[in-house]
Parts: C-alpha cells; sequence; structure tokens
C-alpha cells in the first residue's frame, strides 16, 4: 500500500467497509436461521457454551492477524447479543 494516494487508500477503505457488511449481512441471516431452527425444536435462546466457542475463536482470529483482541471480541459480543434480541423478539 505504499506509494497510494489518500484517495485510494480511502476507497480501499470504503471497499473493505462494504466486504464487513456484506459479511455481518451473511452471519445476520445464519444466525436466523440457527433461530429458525432452535425455534422449531423448543430449544433455549441462549447457548452459554456456543457463545464461548464464538468468543474464543474471535480471539484466536484476532490474534492470528494482529488484531486487537478486546476490540474484535467487543464486536462478536455486540453481535451475539443482536442475534439473541433478534431470536427472543420472533419467538
Amino acid at each position: 500500500m505504499d506509494g497510494m494516494s489518500l484517495d485510494e487508500l480511502r476507497a480501499e477503505i470504503e471497499s473493505i467497509d462494504q466486504e464487513l457488511v456484506e459479511l455481518i449481512a451473511r452471519r445476520t441471516y445464519v444466525a436466523e436461521t440457527v433461530a429458525d431452527v432452535k425455534r422449531e425444536r423448543d430449544l433455549p435462546t441462549t447457548d452459554e457454551r456456543q457463545e464461548e466457542r464464538v468468543m474464543e475463536r474471535a480471539g484466536e482470529n484476532a490474534q492470528r492477524f494482529g488484531v486487537d483482541d478486546n476490540l474484535v471480541k467487543a464486536t462478536f459480543r455486540l453481535l451475539i447479543e443482536l442475534n439473541k434480541v433478534e431470536q427472543r423478539d420472533n419467538r
């Protein structure tokens, strides 16, 4: 990225931001499908062990990519909480 202009760098960030939103949308769709399965099987909305696994993976991936694990874990915690609210609202 050395030698890129400020405008080019900003365009790259814009592209990455779009990819992030697309990935969040994909994750949300799959989480909604999980919620449907839970509802059909009369399973609880919250699965603490699964949440722990997600958070462990988030921390491992943060370390692997050299990203602040607190930032990554906070992001995943927010996604998980939003999915749980959505699941509760749709029951």
